[in-house]
């Protein structure tokens, strides 16, 4: 357990960061993102959004207890480096840019995969009864 949680937090960490660095302008709506997304053909409405949108994403990856929401936050995040990737490669195919991109999809990969794996390897550790199962009085 003590390896797998080491090699989620030093992949999810940076991930996180790295979201978080992108989220907080945007939801700021600040000029620089508004003329990143208007370069890209993107209204200028939708920054904010997709600002609030990364920030509640890194809040069900960090907040645990709740494997549903952190399922759809780990699939919104990916959703959105896919379409940014994507939009880079569309205006710009020369810019090596998005190389970068393919990365922070390998940690957010890397990250889901280990999460994967400590909710395993916790529900190992503490079985929970299951519902409609037979019940020994001891």
């Amino acid at each position: 357990m003590k390896k797998t949680n080491i090699i989620y937090w030093s992949v999810t960490l940076p991930f996180v960061a790295f979201m978080l660095s992108s989220a907080i302008p945007n939801m700021l709506a600040t000029p620089d993102w508004i003329g990143i997304f208007k370069s890209l053909g993107y209204p200028e409405y939708l920054v904010s959004f997709v600002g609030f949108a990364k920030f509640l994403g890194i809040v069900a990856i960090l907040v645990p207890g709740f494997p549903r929401v952190t399922e759809w936050a780990y699939a919104g995040l990916a959703f959105d480096i896919i379409l940014a990737t994507y939009s880079v490669l569309s205006i710009a195919p020369n810019d090596l840019g998005w190389l970068f991109m393919i990365v922070v999809l390998l940690f957010l990969f890397t990250s889901y995969i280990f999460y994967h794996k400590r909710l395993k390897l916790r529900a190992a550790k503490n079985p929970q009864p299951v519902f409609g199962a037979p019940v020994t009085l001891g």
